[in-house]
């Protein structure tokens, strides 16, 4: 039996192109390993956003060189890290195949085989469509494939973990906004919508395994426009009509990242029409200074950012909104650091994203001069404090109230309890019966400890 271990880094589109990837391997009879010592393949679905997920990845590739010198028996069988795989070679297994894909991978196109002759392939972000030949040579002990990567982007046929009740569903690819600070268009390109017949084919294929939420995503779903004409709101409400006509058993649908500038009235008409979409948004600011912004090409300001969350906050109460903030930009002033905090005290954000800046090769505002690290984690330390007092304060405001939750499994502190979601994306552990799992059921919320919720089935 072959078997393969994915290790995925990065965003949301990264877990959903693995998932898609390991479809392939299972359709073809291969079974996932619990451990890269024991695959037959290992694939590493790379990220190149922050230069700390790349020197990670780096990292794990020099222990990948040595798992394939000892699976290849060229170095001793001493080292404890690698008695695993000792063992398996051993006992006969073949020597590994190693697969890098993803972002990193197109990045470091010309110059990753070279520098890492051990990598057997280099997969970019345009040659996804290639695994099944890939997967042919392996089978068969055939030289590596020959893999061309001048192609137009193509769309996976799914991308759902095997028994998930909650996946991913790509609409978009690519990104044509070019904030100063960001490798993600450089090295997925520009902007590509997926036909709408093929997200809806999709969408029901997921219902029949069971799926019970699917969240869209893209670089920026708010700029979808699909060949026919159908904009980011028009997708949203035939998907809402087709799930209503289908009688899916997919009851919630969420989506990200959506960029401030494109998003619409049309956009928050849908959401507060239609049930099936969550009543959570994620809309990342990044920062609460327009001078800031104005120098990250963002391309809205600060008063144009919490006249939308005003906007989305009348038409639908119940919303809790999410986002992603940076600090230490280049040319950030302490002003700027207040402006911020001042931002976030106003909306009142259930969680976000936080990092500092991490200048990127090949973006504009890595030429620009930085702002000290040492300067750049006090003030992000800065912006978490309030956070956590922000979080803490939203979700204890809802305590007592009785919520939809769809439950995903046993909790891991608690095999007594069950463990779900609410529709805001909260997890919540209450006790149930495990043929609970999978489904959406009533839950009173109790008590608050930490970020989670405890409750009670009703």
């Amino acid at each position: 039996m072959r078997t393969y271990f994915f290790e995925t880094y990065g965003c949301e589109m990264n877990i959903a192109e693995s998932a898609a990837v390991e479809q392939l391997f299972i359709a073809r009879g291969w079974k996932a390993s619990e451990s890269a010592q024991t695959a037959d393949v290992a694939i590493i679905n790379t990220c190149s956003i922050r230069e700390t997920a790349e020197n990670r990845i780096l990292g794990r590739l020099g222990w990948f060189s040595g798992l394939k010198a000892v699976r290849e028996c060229k170095v001793g069988a001493k080292t404890k890290l690698l008695e695993e795989a000792v063992e398996y070679v051993r006992d006969g297994a073949k020597p590994l195949t190693l697969i890098v894909m993803g972002c990193m991978a197109e990045r470091l196109l010309q110059s990753f085989q070279k520098d890492y002759p051990f990598i057997d392939y280099v997969v970019g972000t345009y040659a996804k469509h290639h695994f099944s030949e890939i997967i042919s040579a392996i089978e068969e002990g055939r030289k590596p494939y020959k893999i061309d990567d001048s192609e137009q982007y193509r769309f996976a046929a799914l991308s759902a973990e095997p028994g998930a009740f909650s996946t991913f569903v790509p609409i978009m690819h690519g990104c044509n906004n070019f904030c100063t600070y960001c490798i993600v268009p450089y090295v997925r390109g520009r902007e590509l919508s997926r036909p709408v017949n093929e997200i809806l084919n999709e969408i029901d294929l997921l219902g029949k395994m069971k799926v019970r939420e699917i969240t869209l995503i893209g670089q920026n779903v708010n700029s979808y426009h699909s060949d026919d004409g159908v904009n980011f709101a028009q997708l949203l409400q035939k998907i809402a009509d087709h799930l209503r006509e289908t009688d899916s058993p997919i009851k919630w649908v969420r989506f990200m990242s959506s960029h401030p500038k494109d998003f619409s009235d049309d956009v928050i008409d849908v959401i507060a029409k239609e049930s099936v979409i969550c009543r959570h948004i994620h809309l990342p600011v990044q920062h609460g200074s327009s001078e800031v912004l104005k120098k990250m090409n963002r391309r809205y300001t600060r008063e144009h950012y919490l006249e939308l969350v005003q906007k989305i906050k009348d038409r639908i109460p119940e919303v809790s909104l999410t986002t992603d903030l940076m600090m230490g930009f280049p040319g950030e002033t302490e002003e700027d650091v207040e402006l911020t905090l001042d931002l976030m005290r106003q909306v009142k954000y259930e969680s976000a994203m936080m990092y500092y800046y991490n200048p990127r090769e090949g973006t504009p505002a890595a030429k620009w001069e930085q702002i000290p690290v040492e300067v750049r984690k006090e003030r992000l330390q800065r912006v978490i404090d309030l956070q956590l007092e922000h979080t803490h304060e939203q979700m204890s405001k809802r305590v007592g109230s009785t919520v939809m939750v769809l439950v995903e499994g046993v909790s891991r502190d608690d095999k007594t309890e069950l463990l779900g979601q609410t529709e805001q994306h909260e997890k919540i552990a209450f006790k149930a019966d495990r043929s609970c799992i999978g489904s959406f059921v009533n839950v009173k919320i109790t008590e608050l400890s930490g970020n989670t919720f405890r409750g009670e089935l009703q």
